[in-house]
């Protein structure tokens, strides 16, 4: 599966959209190998500065974590943005943290992945951010606190 172009002919910022709309499908899709495909094969992926996951069988471990930890998860591409820094993936990830050991609570929060891609036209590298904080609560109240539990 050649997971960087469609069959159409496309300007860069279309291609760049459509990477990022398949790749937001991808983790729809609850494989994780069918995120780790967009990446490189020597590829890494940080969340939050932690530790880089590097190789797709890695990748694809940190996604199996999230997907586990929320088995209803729904990642939609926000924007696709070019900077200097790199090519930005803006997303929203959605899903009720009923894994093992879950809370039961739905989550909503906003993110992005500053990439830098291969020539390949896979990702080499993507270093992912979001607010650990709002996310911690969001997983112990959900995504309204106390209105979710019927106004404490």
């Amino acid at each position: 599966m050649d997971v960087t172009r469609s069959n159409e002919p496309q300007s860069s910022e279309q291609r760049l959209n459509d990477l990022g709309s398949r790749y937001a499908q991808a983790w729809c899709s609850h494989d994780p190998d069918a995120v780790a495909a967009f990446y490189s094969e020597d590829g890494s992926l940080t969340v939050n500065d932690g530790e880089a996951a590097v190789g797709r069988q890695a990748i694809a471990g940190t996604a199996r974590g999230f997907m586990s930890d929320f088995p209803d998860i729904v990642v939609t591409m926000d924007r696709v943005a070019v900077t200097d820094e790199g090519t930005i993936f803006s997303w929203t990830l959605t899903g009720t943290n009923s894994g093992p050991g879950g809370t039961g609570r739905r989550v909503r929060i906003s993110g992005c992945e500053v990439w830098q891609l291969g020539r390949d036209g896979l990702i080499a590298e993507s270093h992912g951010h979001y607010d650990v904080a709002e996310y911690a609560r969001q997983r112990e109240h959900g995504v309204h606190g106390a209105e979710e539990q019927g106004r404490a």
